[in-house]
């Protein structure tokens, strides 16, 4: 994906971008701006029954992906850190010393 500053060509409400041969988009500058994507990030590329949805990835962007759709971020979040409990609890009591 590229990342360079080419333009959307205008203020227009749905830009539209080519894909190269190899499957590349470029992401236009005006969204890149307004959601904060920058080079380095791996958007996240979603099927949805209206088509495709384009999302920022996050560090916690894959916490809660088991849970159901209509769960809150903040719920995710929540979960994502008992796990982590969870994890580093069981951890700790099944670590022996040799």
């Amino acid at each position: 994906m590229s990342t360079d500053d080419t333009d959307d060509g205008g203020d227009s409400a749905e830009p539209t971008t080519l894909v190269t041969r190899k499957g590349q988009v470029t992401i236009p500058k005006r969204l890149r701006d307004s959601f904060g994507i920058t080079k380095g990030d791996e958007p996240r590329w979603e099927e949805t029954d209206d088509g495709i949805r384009v999302k920022k990835s996050t560090p916690s962007a894959g916490r809660g992906m088991l849970a159901d759709d209509d769960v809150s971020e903040e719920k995710r979040e929540e979960m994502a850190v008992e796990m982590t409990r969870e994890i580093r609890e069981r951890r700790r009591s099944d670590w022996r010393p040799e």
